[in-house]
């Protein structure tokens, strides 16, 4: 398997760790937990108990707590999306994703499979330019060079506008501003800050559009269509973010309801072709930073969502999924919130990150600003929207999802132990207690969850520790 940086590292002290973890006398039921954890690499630790009791008489019927568990606490998987993060909760997350996304293309989790035959369109709603960067380009399957200009001459500060190298599509480079001093990171910031009024703005002026089209008016459109959509956003290489969106139109009851025949795919890309350029927002004035208005980028595109082909429902939905657990630590920054105590330059971040962050906090600072909360949002790069969105008569919801594997596994479970609820009949008043105690695992705790649910390990590279390489 591939190695993963959440995986845990085989060092001497997590094998002393795992063997101490092997001897214990309670390790079969250690052992238990963690499998239950399905590679989880940052449980949260609960401390407290439940009880079962009679509504009628209060007799206890059952009680849990968690003094007999190892270690005296609970542990619960974190269910984070990162992937930077957990690996394993980031792949449940994903899944999850997935089954909505295609639900609302094909049908299923409560959506008829009649929603094929509605007009659905994925389209990518991308950022303006905000200075020249590196890039990998390919043409019938040969890479370009990144950009070659004839007697480009240098910027106002000296360095070339023009690069002929022929990216590679790891290059570390990529998204890198030919000349950062050139570059508007103020733009860039504010831009991903205000992207989310964008795409809000935009899904307005496209139901105007729609309606025009179909020579209605808005209170019409209602009683006539829906347009649904589930949206994720992508941090692009220059770190800003753009949006995929699959954008459904039904008739007036939705996914359940067949649209109208003036309802086409032609009808509705065309209503996307003009609400994209006539929606704009503009940004907050500042001493130093006047206001400017930010647009979505001329990179648009627009494609029909078939069952066959390319651009199927099962492409669609794992390319939403992939990107919904991921956020900018993929472009060289941070997975966590700045501190006041984090010290800019020396945190492990590529240059350009470094800058953006500091755009950030900067713009932040300032009175005017306020409102964006870019200094809360700095490791973002700006972006403190939600990553993956929906309306509500899309598809189903991810709590909806979560929630019947959380029946599933009480439904296992009370069957492979007989305990409550004793028939569906029953009326149980459930008295719960917990407390947060803490979260991960120790270094031989990690490695037995991994091995437990056959997650991938680092091998640990004496030659990489001061201690372990020969003089």
């Amino acid at each position: 398997m591939p190695d993963s940086p959440a995986a845990p590292l085989v060092t001497p002290l997590a094998a002393s760790s795992l063997a101490a973890c092997l001897d214990r006398p309670d390790y079969p039921r250690l052992a238990a937990r963690l499998r239950r954890l399905n590679g989880c690499a940052q449980p949260i630790h609960l401390r407290g108990h439940v009880e079962h009791r009679d509504p009628l008489t209060g007799e206890q019927l059952h009680r849990y707590t968690t003094a007999h568990e190892p270690g005296g606490v609970l542990r619960v998987a974190c269910k984070t999306r990162r992937a930077s993060r957990c690996p394993a909760c980031a792949e449940t997350y994903r899944a999850d994703t997935y089954q909505l996304i295609r639900a609302g293309l094909v049908g299923g989790k409560g959506v008829p499979d009649s929603v094929t035959s509605h007009p659905a369109a994925f389209v990518t709603l991308t950022a303006p330019s905000f200075g020249v960067v590196h890039t990998h380009r390919e043409k019938n399957g040969h890479v370009q060079p990144c950009h070659p200009r004839r007697n480009a001459g240098a910027c106002p500060h000296g360095r070339s506008q023009s690069c002929t190298t022929r990216h590679s599509a790891e290059d570390a480079r990529l998204g890198e501003p030919l000349c950062p001093d050139c570059y508007d990171y103020a733009g860039s910031v504010l831009f991903n800050a205000l992207a989310p009024e964008l795409w809000r703005r935009f899904t307005l002026a496209l139901r105007r559009r729609v309606a025009k089209a179909a020579g209605l008016t808005l209170a019409e459109l209602n009683a006539a269509a829906t347009l649904s959509f589930a949206k994720v956003a992508e941090y692009q290489r220059r770190g800003i973010v753009h949006f995929h969106a699959v954008i459904r139109l039904d008739g007036p009851g939705g996914p359940t309801s067949s649209p109208q025949p003036w309802a086409t795919y032609d009808a509705l890309a065309d209503a996307i072709d003009q609400a994209v350029p006539a929606v704009s927002v503009t940004t907050p004035e500042a001493p130093g930073v006047p206001s400017r208005r930010l647009t979505w980028g001329a990179q648009l595109d627009v494609r029909p969502i078939t069952t066959s082909g390319d651009l199927t429902d099962q492409a669609v939905a794992g390319y939403i999924a992939k990107y919904a657990t991921k956020a900018a630590e993929c472009l060289g920054t941070l997975d966590r919130r700045i501190g006041p105590a984090d010290n800019l330059n020396a945190l492990p971040i590529t240059p350009h990150a470094r800058r953006l962050i500091a755009e950030c906090l900067r713009l932040g600072s300032l009175e005017e600003m306020t409102a964006l909360r870019l200094t809360e949002w700095a490791h973002m790069l700006g972006f403190r929207g939600h990553f993956s969105t929906k309306s509500r008569r899309y598809s189903t919801t991810l709590g909806a999802l979560r929630q019947a594997r959380i029946t599933h596994n009480q439904q296992q479970h009370e069957t492979s132990t007989g305990r409550l609820p004793l028939t569906p009949e029953d009326q149980v008043l459930v008295v719960a207690h917990w407390s947060y105690a803490g979260r991960g695992l120790t270094p031989g705790e990690s490695l037995l969850a991994a091995a437990l649910s056959g997650h991938p390990v680092r091998l640990f590279d004496p030659s990489s520790s001061p201690q372990g390489r020969s003089t």
